[in-house]
């Protein structure tokens, strides 16, 4: 039986400095490639952190501002303690346990994209 692969989701963005700002700066990705067919032309960007990788696109038809991505996290605790200590101006997201038992961070980037990282709840 073929196997699948990972998937990249490609987010749409439309201030560079913003979103390397919220993506690079606040979040901790890291660039892994940036692409433009001329100097004038948009800019598509590749991040990483750990085994999470995201596009994100200048390109008209790349995306949709409010797309939702979830993306597991294997400490979501530690990450919780990492992004508050960041004192980004515009997110100090909160921590939440959710019904159908995970725990969850969701930050919303300058773009309208929703971004909810989760653990799966231990069932102690």
């Amino acid at each position: 039986m073929p196997e699948l692969g990972t998937v990249t989701p490609i987010l749409r963005m439309f201030d560079i400095a913003k979103a390397r700002e919220f993506y690079l700066d606040f979040l901790g990705f890291q660039i892994d490639f940036e692409h433009r067919f001329s100097d004038k032309a948009p800019l598509y960007l590749g991040i990483v952190r750990d085994g999470c990788v995201l596009h994100l696109s200048e390109h008209h038809g790349d995306g949709s501002p409010g797309a939702a991505v979830r993306i597991e996290v294997a400490d979501i605790d530690g990450l919780h303690q990492e992004l508050i200590a960041r004192l980004y101006a515009y997110a100090r997201p909160g921590l939440e346990h959710t019904p159908w038992n995970t725990r969850e961070i969701t930050v919303i980037d300058p773009f309208g994209n929703r971004l909810t990282f989760f653990e799966t709840a231990s069932s102690d």
